[in-house]
């Protein structure tokens, strides 16, 4: 179809899995099961519906006659009465109890609810796949040291691999507020039109104990531990806050990450991955584009802004319920999780073709290593006699004029020189070349790799062994 818009989080970005759990075909399955789910337990619970009428029920519960459903939407202008009379046609002797004592949010709200925690699944299933892939990589680069910045300015030396860790651990956090969102997930379960279960009470002469049992057998049958103790017509909306906001995060992390690839690939020291025929520019053949992890910069914005929205109608709601919420969740929740779902891919297709350059990582911390020795060079010069005042001094006019040789006068990093030829340290060329040796200023960054993926990593990614190993295709 080339006459009309088609969404590119469809088209582009999100996976087949992603697509599937928003779709018509999922969001109707659902609505059938919940009917079902809803037969039964009025059934167990003492009302005229017999089991022939369940089993006709559960024959028809996947082949949705959507065309019956659209015709019938045209005249009665409403989707669940439309798709109570399509199941009916071809239900006709459970016609008349499907839907029985509930309201329209019993099953757009329950699916909702479902289709929301399938998809924080499938959003867990990748983070934690991301996360094992950046643990391959922090492992094999542990012990490479890098120039790491302060204010993209040259700072202490660290390691590849311990630079990879800060990137685990904010994905680590996001886990950590998806766990907690998903084990908090709950149905609205059959509250009625205003939360008050009056049909209920009207189908069950006021037994109130047989009432609440209702919503418990529902939540089993459709497998979540509980519904929602207090309802309106909808659950709380606040719900779908909670979710995107947790999206929300995970896009700050992996934009951060891109943000640091591509700052690295400007210095030519890591690069995604980069296909033999891939186009890097139209104009500029010799170019080699970070368009992956621009892409995942591009998304996750969009993720971050798109938070706002279930906040806003959170916020907005009156009373048991309006309908002002309706189109902006139809768009909001799917989009974003479409969206994060094309970022989590990216990620994963990023991290796991990653080239590093370790000569051009050493020829960068080759550079600036002679300012960073200064303060060993000090002590070393101290021990042999010299004063540690004077030194200091010493050391810092000679920075400055090596600094001046490198920024005005586009000379090499000459610091070691003038140092030799300054008689106050009593050093030679050679002693103080033997001092160059990076991975003697990377501190600790290789022990706290391994102590990180150890105790912090490791256990997360053992608990979830039988989900790795997930390869991402990237469309475009």
């Amino acid at each position: 179809m080339t006459d009309r818009y088609q969404s590119p989080l469809s088209e582009r970005y999100a996976s087949k899995e992603m697509q599937y759990i928003f779709s018509p075909d999922m969001k109707f399955r659902t609505w059938r099961k919940l009917w079902i789910a809803l037969a039964e337990t009025e059934k167990e619970l003492g009302l005229n519906i017999t089991e022939e009428q369940i089993e006709e029920l559960k024959a028809h519960a996947d082949d949705i006659n959507y065309d019956v459903a659209r015709e019938r939407e045209k005249v009665v202008r409403h989707d669940v009465m439309s798709h109570v009379y399509a199941y009916g046609v071809q239900c006709p002797k459970a016609k008349g109890i499907i839907h029985l004592g509930a309201t329209s949010c019993y099953v757009g709200d329950n699916t909702d609810i479902i289709v929301m925690t399938e998809a924080l699944k499938l959003v867990q299933k990748k983070l934690i796949n991301v996360i094992a892939e950046l643990a391959k990589f922090a492992e094999e680069y542990k012990a490479l040291p890098t120039l790491a910045f302060t204010h993209f300015q040259p700072a202490q030396p660290t390691t590849v691999g311990k630079r990879a860790t800060l990137w685990m651990q904010e994905f680590l956090m996001d886990l950590e507020d998806l766990n907690y969102v998903l084990s908090t997930m709950k149905l609205l379960g059959s509250k009625g039109t205003t939360g008050t279960q009056a049909s209920f009470l009207e189908l069950f002469d006021g037994d109130q104990e047989t009432i609440d049992k209702i919503d418990p057998m529902i939540a089993k049958k459709m497998g979540f531990k509980e519904c929602y103790p207090v309802s309106g017509q909808t659950y709380s909306r606040k719900v779908d806050t909670r979710v995107l906001n947790v999206l929300a995060g995970i896009a700050a992390s992996a934009h951060k990450f891109s943000n640091d690839i591509r700052l690295l690939q400007h210095l030519k020291e890591v690069e995604e991955p980069f296909e033999k025929t891939q186009i890097g520019s139209s104009a500029m053949a010799y170019k080699r584009n970070p368009m992956r992890s621009e892409r995942i910069a591009s998304l996750s914005r969009f993720v971050m802004v798109d938070a706002l929205n279930p906040a806003i109608t959170s916020a907005t709601q009156w009373f048991e319920r309006t309908l002002d919420d309706s189109a902006n969740k139809r768009l909001s929740v799917p989009e974003g999780f479409l969206a994060i779902d094309g970022i989590l891919d990216l990620c994963l297709n990023v991290v796991d073709g990653l080239v590093v350059y370790p000569k051009v990582i050493e020829k960068h911390l080759r550079a600036e290593l002679p300012f960073m020795a200064t303060e060993n060079i000090m002590m070393d010069a101290v021990k042999a006699g010299g004063d540690r005042q004077e030194l200091h001094e010493r050391i810092r006019t000679l920075s400055m004029e090596a600094g001046k040789n490198v920024k005005e006068k586009g000379l090499e990093n000459n610091l070691l020189e003038l140092i030799a030829a300054d008689p106050a340290f009593n050093m030679s060329l050679e002693d103080l070349q033997k001092t160059m040796k990076p991975e003697k200023y990377t501190g600790r960054a290789k022990e706290q790799v391994e102590a990180f993926l150890a105790k912090i990593v490791n256990p997360v990614l053992e608990a979830h062994k039988e989900i790795l190993g997930m390869k991402a295709e990237i469309h475009v």
